[in-house]
């Protein structure tokens, strides 16, 4: 008679060169260990490993995000249960001690106590591609604005026969002006090395407005061709719909309500009634870049889209203030996208093909 295999559990500690794994049985008895290098082959070797242990019930990973992104999506390539499990805490840290091995058990237990249920992100659909594109653009936006204060900064102090020209000139126009101009290819004096950092700051700047615009297409080609509801939704463009997609993530099992979005992305309101006194005032938490997002769809649509105006002038004339009508606003458009977004996730969960 063949025996059947055990139910245990297991977790893994994530590092950038190893993985620790550990087993527990169903019961929370530590049954065995072992460490593995963060490879191709190591990542086959976890997989047997867990196997020849038993009947995974579910694999807590941490750092899903990160150190295990690849781990995490080799077990659900293998039709293993993963589960997203945080960081053992500081008290739970202090009263155990802090090693691999511990990690590993902990992330185990957490998942056998139901502690941990959350489905880890994909990391390999739609979501993926865009945040890839967006990592770079946010870096391409933050080094072009400073450039160009590097540039105006400069001109401040620069000489006045170096400055005049430059008065009163847009950025675009300063940009491509200096850019234009033929300074000594080896400069000496400081009116020289002056002229020669302005050209190489205007072309770095725009190199870096080439590369903006480049991920933006590409963004927006993204979007249109796979989540073509999310760009229909009134002042939704390729930087809100993209990263409201991101904080969502790329697992439709992590959006398990409207209510539960709205508190992801800071909209739900917060009591902070007293006495006679009943209100609700902004809530601070959540992903603040979603809430960004947002906010600025808001934005657009106070300006341009007229229910919006016809709503803020009502509110206003109830005694509302603007802080409150725009987080009423950013409530409603979080509750008007969230099925917009599951939709979307839902046809690009398997990947873009």
């Amino acid at each position: 008679m063949q025996r059947k295999s055990p139910n245990v559990y297991v977790g893994i500690d994530t590092h950038a060169e190893t993985h620790y794994v550990a087993v527990t049985d169903e019961h929370g008895r530590q049954l065995t260990d072992q460490e593995f290098p963060a490879t191709a082959g190591g990542y086959r070797k976890i997989i047997e490993f867990i196997r020849a242990n038993g009947n995974a019930l579910g694999i807590g990973v941490e750092c899903t995000g990160s150190y295990g992104a690849e781990i995490t999506r080799q077990l659900a390539t293998a039709k293993f249960e993963v589960v997203e499990v945080n960081s053992p805490s500081r008290d739970q840290r202090r009263r155990r001690g802090k090693t691999d091995q511990l990690d590993a058990y902990s992330a185990a237990e957490a998942v056998m106590s139901g502690r941990a249920s959350s489905a880890p992100k994909g990391r390999n659909g739609l979501v993926e591609a865009l945040r890839s594109l967006r990592t770079v653009r946010e870096s391409a936006l933050r080094d072009r604005t400073a450039t160009i204060n590097q540039i105006k900064a400069m001109l401040v102090s620069a000489p006045e026969n170096v400055r005049s020209p430059y008065r009163s000139l847009t950025t675009p126009r300063l940009v491509a002006a200096l850019a234009a101009t033929r300074p000594q290819r080896q400069p000496v004096t400081s009116e020289e090395c002056t002229r020669y950092a302005l050209r190489l700051l205007a072309k770095r700047y725009q190199e870096l407005d080439e590369q903006v615009r480049d991920l933006t297409a590409q963004i927006d080609r993204l979007l249109k061709a796979h989540a073509p509801g999310l760009m229909n939704v009134f002042g939704s463009g390729p930087d809100t719909g993209s990263q409201l997609l991101i904080t969502a993530g790329d697992n439709t099992a992590r959006l398990r309500s409207e209510n539960q979005f709205a508190a992801l992305t800071g909209t739900c309101p917060r009591p902070a009634s007293s006495g006679k006194t009943e209100r609700n005032r902004l809530n601070r938490g959540g992903d603040r870049k979603a809430n960004s997002a947002l906010h600025h769809i808001v934005l657009v649509r106070m300006r341009y889209h007229q229910p919006t105006k016809d709503y803020v002038a009502r509110r206003t004339a109830e005694g509302l203030g603007k802080k409150e009508i725009m987080r009423c606003l950013k409530r409603y458009i979080a509750r008007q996208v969230f099925p917009v977004l599951v939709q979307t996730l839902r046809i690009n969960e398997p990947g873009i093909t």
